[in-house]
């Protein structure tokens, strides 16, 4: 028996490749399927099933192109529809992979659909679980994805999800494997661990909601709090993966094509198309396509074009660095985005030298902002998130976070110049991009952000919530 967690850290998420005497179980897929394919090729194994915990919000799984690709079945679990064939699998069934075997145990909460897999030893011993998103390490599927599509409120799947733990999942033996569909970073949890991996009886020590004592108001009361508003793109890739989608080929055949700054400019005034500028930050603002929007391959690609851009259906163009136009249509695809239309070929060098207007963005270090903040009052603007925010910011910032960018647009002064920083410099190039395609040019961004800015002595304090105050 072979385990192995395909891990992607831009998404936070684990696909499963499990195989036994040459039958090979696939577990939440990403939507480029070659590589699952290049491996059973080289293990003279075939795919025997294609399994799936839930129908997934952040990404779009390879469930639909990978069972074309090999004829494979895919399992979803009791209550699920998608509108393709698959095996709807009852709580319990059994499925045999080689020596081992694999139990459907429906876990609902998270979604009605929800289902762990049980994996069975050759000696018929509990070894591990896919916990997908009813368990992660540290924390909890979040319950308020899915209360539309379920006629339910986030309470009444959290109580559900409370049952399914309990009965279902804390039962089994602590040596039991726990491996989740995501780690921390996703936002289909809020205090998921660095870790990828556990056994169950750490999780019954570490993870809130897994107390033996706890009751299920308290289990609700813990898991719905706090919790923020899910990025707008999640209810599309789940109608992308209950429905289908198209197959990834044509979407890289379509965008990857090369196309001349004549060609490029002629595309975004005919299409409206969003110019998405995937270079490094400070390539970005040391030049860059007037209302280009950044968003740079190095961070978190994908959630943050699904948090920003929101629509998958919206029409995109592309200035990569030489050699990555493949990936960045691929980790774009992976969330559902398949509307690009092609890449700038030679890159942003290519546009200035046929002499097209271009643009920058003002970035200064730490140690000038702090003189010019000394010299002169001016508003500060810190993306960071809440949470960071409320830890430790900069004296009189004005908290507007990257994922609600678009909320606080009325904040930002129309004339006086004002500061934009996040942690480290990458969001905030995210956000100035977002300000000056919307026509705010008075911004200055402020290089190596909130860490830099603290170093240079610039005042710094924390916030404590008046509710707490004795």
């Amino acid at each position: 028996m072979n385990i192995e967690q395909i891990y992607t850290g831009c998404l936070a998420q684990g696909a499963y490749y499990i195989e036994s005497k040459g039958e090979v179980a696939i577990i939440d897929p990403l939507r480029e399927v070659e590589p699952y394919l290049k491996r059973v090729r080289e293990d003279n194994a075939k795919i025997k099933y294609i399994f799936e915990t839930h129908f997934h919000a952040d990404f779009v799984s390879g469930h639909v192109t990978l069972s074309k690709e090999t004829g494979a079945p895919i399992v979803f679990g009791p209550n699920a529809n998608p509108s393709f064939e698959a095996t709807i699998a009852e709580d319990g069934q059994e499925f045999a992979l080689g020596e081992i075997t694999i139990k459907a145990l429906h876990t609902p909460g998270h979604t009605m659909e929800s289902t762990t897999y049980l994996l069975r030893d050759a000696s018929g011993k509990d070894y591990a679980i896919f916990s997908g998103d009813t368990l992660f390490l540290g924390d909890v599927g979040r319950p308020d994805l899915a209360q539309k599509a379920a006629d339910m409120t986030q309470e009444d799947l959290a109580g559900i999800l409370f049952n399914s733990l309990r009965e279902k999942i804390m039962p089994l033996a602590d040596e039991v494997i726990v491996y989740p569909a995501h780690g921390a970073g996703s936002a289909c949890g809020k205090n998921m661990m660095k870790e990828t991996v556990d056994t169950l009886g750490n999780q019954k020590k570490m993870n809130y909601a897994l107390r033996a004592d706890m009751t299920r108001e308290e289990f609700v009361k813990e898991v719905t709090e706090g919790l923020l508003p899910p990025p707008k793109y999640f209810p599309l890739n789940v109608k992308l993966n209950k429905e289908g989608y198209e197959d990834i080929a044509d979407v890289l055949d379509r965008g990857t094509r090369a196309l001349t700054p004549d060609a490029f400019e002629t595309a975004a005034n005919e299409t409206g198309a969003v110019v998405l500028d995937v270079r490094h930050q400070n390539d970005f603002v040391e030049g860059h396509i007037p209302r280009a929007i950044f968003i740079g391959l190095e961070g978190g690609f994908a959630p943050w074009v699904g948090a920003l851009i929101a629509d998958v259906k919206q029409p995109i163009l592309l200035v990569t660095p030489k050699g990555r136009e493949e990936e960045t249509v691929t980790r774009l695809s992976r969330v559902g985005f398949d509307g690009t239309l092609g890449y700038l070929e030679g890159g942003f060098e290519a546009w200035k030298k046929a002499g097209k207007e271009w643009d920058t963005v003002t970035s200064i270090h730490a140690e000038e902002a702090k003189q010019g903040l000394n010299a002169k009052k001016r508003a500060v603007f810190d993306v960071r998130k809440d949470a960071e925010y409320s830890a430790e910011h900069i004296a009189d910032a004005i908290n507007t976070p990257l994922d609600f960018l678009n909320d606080h647009m009325a904040e930002f002064p129309k004339d006086d110049t004002f500061y934009v920083h996040c942690a480290g410099g990458y969001r905030s190039v995210i956000a100035a991009s977002i300000l000056k395609s919307r026509g705010i040019h008075n911004l200055i961004d402020v290089k190596g952000g909130f860490g830099a800015m603290k170093e240079a002595g610039m005042e710094v304090t924390d916030y404590v919530c008046p509710t707490t105050l004795k």
